[in-house]
């Protein structure tokens, strides 16, 4: 009962009052909403955080432990993890302490890397899906063309303004549409995952089937 039933209550009675509230324009209900509501979700920050560090600790230990491939990349992770923690703490934040030393000579070139890398994961993704096999494909691969040189330099230079001008009709009229269907989409399937929740039809987030 601890276990299911209570949760369970607990998430349909708050999950309908707070719709209520959002749909509902009247003052008492903004206010708990904007106020109330507000100031516990910055309350429970702090522990969401604690939970997440948790959570990583024991990953990552649990993998030195079994020593798993690459687990001295965890070794790396934990330390990285709670030296830049407790430079934070000690030093602060300011320019010139070690944490601002960390963040500009070891965090910010790491992630400058990691999207180095990406882009060629990218562009070999793309090479393998725009390759023109079908007519569907031909016509990607042809609009991946006309959309990328209209967004450079050198695409004006050679095919003209008229290029940029296919580009932008381009991205504000199929590609737009393509976007707004999708985000339809993706709406409709977060109002109806909502309702199951609401309903108690999904409870998966319960730690069991439905």
């Amino acid at each position: 009962m601890f276990k299911k039933t209570i949760p369970l209550i607990m998430v349909v009675t708050l999950g309908f009052l707070f719709v209520g509230f959002v749909f509902i324009p009247h003052k008492i209900a903004q206010d708990f909403y904007y106020v109330w509501f507000v100031d516990w979700i910055r309350a429970m920050s702090p522990f969401g955080l604690i939970l997440g560090i948790m959570s990583i600790t024991l990953a990552h230990t649990t993998r030195i432990r079994r020593k798993t491939p690459n687990w001295q990349y965890s070794i790396l992770a934990l330390v990285g993890l709670y030296f830049t923690a407790a430079s934070g703490f000690i030093w602060g934040t300011q320019e010139g302490t070690p944490y601002m030393w960390i963040f500009k000579n070891i965090q910010v070139p790491m992630s400058a890397t990691m999207f180095s890398l990406l882009a060629f994961y990218i562009a070999s993704a793309a090479y393998k899906a725009f390759r023109a096999r079908s007519a569907e494909a031909t016509v990607l691969l042809i609009t991946a063309l006309i959309v990328m040189l209209g967004q450079v330099p050198i695409g004006i230079s050679i095919f003209g303004e008229g290029i940029a001008t296919l580009t932008q009709w381009i991205l504000d009229v199929p590609n737009l549409a393509s976007k707004r269907g999708i985000a339809l989409g993706v709406g409709l399937g977060s109002v109806a995952v909502s309702l199951r929740i609401l309903l108690g039809i999904e409870r998966t987030y319960l730690g069991g089937g439905e």
